[in-house]
Parts: C-alpha cells; structure tokens; sequence
C-alpha cells in the first residue's frame, strides 16, 4: 500500500504511527509546504520568550522520519487532488500516486480586508514557525505593538513578546478576552491578569481603517504603533478537498472513521470538523490532542484496520504569564461557580451531566477527572458531584465506577 500524507504537523504524526500500528511495511510519504522537521505549534510564543528553541519545538526527534520508514518531501506544496487516478499533484507537477490519503493541511490566518491596511509596513500573523520568525526580526525594545484578537493566538503572542517591547495594546470586537473558551466571569478574572503584567486592552472595540502606524477604532479613538499582529482568527485549508469534488462545510466533512466524500482519502485535524460529544453538533475543534486523535484513527483504517474515533471533546489546557487555566467541553445547561480568592471554577451541567467546565488558579489538579465524566457521559447521580466540585478525587467514585473510569 502507497501512503500519502498532506501535512506534517500533529495530525500527520498520529497518522504515521496509526498506520505503523497496522502496517509496519507500506511506504509513507509525507508533503508539507513548511521545509522544517516536524514541530509543535503552540510552541512559537515560547520561542519568542525565550524559554524554548529549534531543536526542543520538534514534535518528533531527527530520526523519526527514517524510524517510521517516512520519505519526506518537505517545502513544497500540493496543490490538487486527483480522486478518480489516485494521484496528488505538487506545484514542481510532480503527481504522486496514493493507494490512501490523508489531507492534514491545517489552518491559515484570516486577515480581514480592512482599509488601508495595505499602508501597514510591519504587519505580522503569528501561526508557524516563518510567522514567529519574522515577527522576532521585527521587535526592538521601542516598539509599540498593537495586536488584532484577544483570542488564544493573540494572547499568546503577547506573552512571547511581552518582555522584549515598550507597550502592547491588544483590541477585540467581543466584549471579553478570550471569547471562545471562558464566560464573562473567567474573562474578567483573566483580564485583570493580563493587565497586570502591562497589556491594555480594547474590548467591544476594532480597528476599521489604518493610516501608515496608526489604527482607527470603531470606537472613534486611534492607537499609533510600529508593528501590528493580527489575529483575528483562522480558517480551515479545505480548498483541495473542495476543489476535487470534495465536501466541505466550515472544515472538511468526514465520517467517524476520517474518511472523506473522496473515495481513499481522509482527513484530520484543524482542517476538518469533528463531533462534539458536548454539543451534539459537528464542528472545527482546533485542539492539538483532537488532531492527533483524529490522525491515529484516519491511519488505522487507512491500513485496514476498523477503528472509529467518536468522543471528541473541545479542551484547553494554557497558561498566560503563570496565571493556569484548563476548560473543556460546552457551556449549556446549569452553571455552578464558585471563585475562592485567585482561583476560578464553573461546571456546566445539563440533563444530569457534567457539559463543561473552567478552571482558572491554582485548581487544576486531577482535572482529567472533570474531564472523563464529560468523555464517558458519567450520570452525575452516581457520584459525589459536591465532593467534586470542591476537590476532584477518586473517592467521591463509588469502587466500581472508578475501576470503570480510571482502572483503579
């Protein structure tokens, strides 16, 4: 069997080693457009800080490419599918034939079209490894840096670089920091954080229109800059699958074993849309352990092997300047929160189970236990969820659901 895969960030990894699991024999080859080895994205901001390098970001060692029996064909692009002769073509035309496919492609920054934004000399996104780099090459510790999106990319750019500029003003059309993942009192908790630690912040407010270094807020006010970040948000890269027939939605459609509406080709990670247990919707879960799931279950069938991936949960474990904080899950249903000095929680509960959650302090302890009775839709009658909720041990299981849910 001819393996291709489209990518070469996590996703691609657990494709490799699901098909490896099944077949130890079929040739792999992996095409990426970045030229590096492969490595951990949310690694970049610590890049910029200091606290990592080249060689500890690589997902894999050195020799992993040549250990997994890989052929690497590392920056160059793919640039169309050929479904029906099972070919995929790279943008030197080469076409390389496939028995199966795995498109991990990822994401890209959405820019959005705002006036004069073209006038912007110093103007950055901060997804991969070339982003990090050329905003590292940009900063001097005069710059004035204004960043676009108080989401996850936006706020961690302004820790990488937080050290090493004069002032960072961050702006956002939501209301809140972080919108995606904390409720209104997990924001404002984060937020006072972050301002701390010097950030300013434009809340409910955007820039419309740029003058050289100068931002025009929707507000009506102005923020002056030497070098502006945006990070507004991404978009999955669907446009192959799409382009040969494939569907597409928000991210790339495929059924619960990976497989897309292509026949022998699946796909993974940012680029497609799983299922959330939590919501019941299908959705884009940019999350690094769901992409890596998701390509170990794509490799495995891709081999032979009949394997299903339908527990996808959204979770996020991060920290902003020390301040930690894990949520996962949707927020629906009741919210039970308490806040204890520093520290932050909110459960979700819905129809008896545990929905979501946020842990923000020093709380986040045993909060894979939160975590599995989301995963395995544990009735919270059957356990101690006061007990829980105050402190996240084995004891408020009964003997026999803790040997079902943690083997202990």
């Amino acid at each position: 069997m001819e393996y291709v895969i489209i990518g070469n960030s996590t996703a691609a990894v657990g494709c490799i080693e699901g098909i490896r699991s099944v077949d130890p024999e079929g040739a792999i080859t992996v095409v990426a457009s970045e030229p590096y080895h492969t490595y951990s994205r949310p690694l970049i901001s610590y890049l910029l800080e200091g606290k990592t390098d080249g060689e500890r970001m690589k997902y894999r060692p050195d020799s992993y490419y040549n250990e997994m029996g890989v052929k690497a064909k590392l920056g160059i692009k793919a640039v169309k599918l050929m479904p029906e002769e099972h070919k995929v073509v790279l943008e030197d035309g080469e076409e390389l034939p496939y028995g199966k496919l795995l498109v991990a492609t990822g994401s890209t920054p959405f820019v959005p079209s705002f006036e004069g934004l073209d006038t912007v000399e110093k103007k950055f996104t901060f997804l991969s490894l070339d982003d990090a780099k050329a905003l590292e090459a940009a900063l001097t510790p005069e710059s004035r840096v204004l960043i676009l999106g108080a989401g996850l990319i936006g706020l961690k750019c302004a820790e990488g670089i937080a050290r090493r500029v004069k002032s960072i003003e961050v702006a956002d059309l939501a209301s809140q920091v972080l919108p995606s993942i904390l409720d209104e009192a997990g924001a404002k908790r984060v937020q006072a954080y972050l301002e701390e630690q010097g950030l300013t912040f434009h809340l409910g407010d955007t820039a419309v229109k740029f003058q050289g270094n100068t931002a025009h807020l929707k507000s009506g006010g102005t923020v002056d800059f030497d070098v502006l970040v945006l990070a507004v948000g991404v978009r999955p890269n669907g446009s192959l699958v799409r382009e040969a027939g494939g569907k597409v939605d928000r991210g790339i459609l495929t059924d619960d074993t990976g497989l897309t509406s292509l026949p022998d080709v699946y796909a993974a990670g940012d680029c497609c849309e799983s299922y959330d247990i939590t919501s019941g919707e299908r959705r884009v879960l940019a999350l690094l352990p769901n992409a890596y799931l998701q390509g170990e279950c794509a490799g495995k069938n891709m081999a032979g092997e009949s394997f299903r991936f339908t527990n996808a949960v959204p979770m996020n474990a991060i920290g902003f300047f020390g301040l930690h904080l894990i949520t996962a899950g949707s927020y629906r249903g009741e919210k039970l929160a308490a806040q204890d000095g520093d520290n932050y929680k909110a459960f979700f509960v819905e129809n008896g189970l545990l929905k979501g959650f946020i842990l923000i302090g020093d709380c986040l302890e045993n909060a894979g236990v939160y975590t599995a009775l989301i995963r395995e839709r544990t009735p919270l009658s059957t356990v101690d969820f006061g007990l829980l909720r105050e402190k996240p041990q084995f004891m408020a299981f009964s003997a026999s659901k803790r040997r079902e849910l943690f083997g202990r």
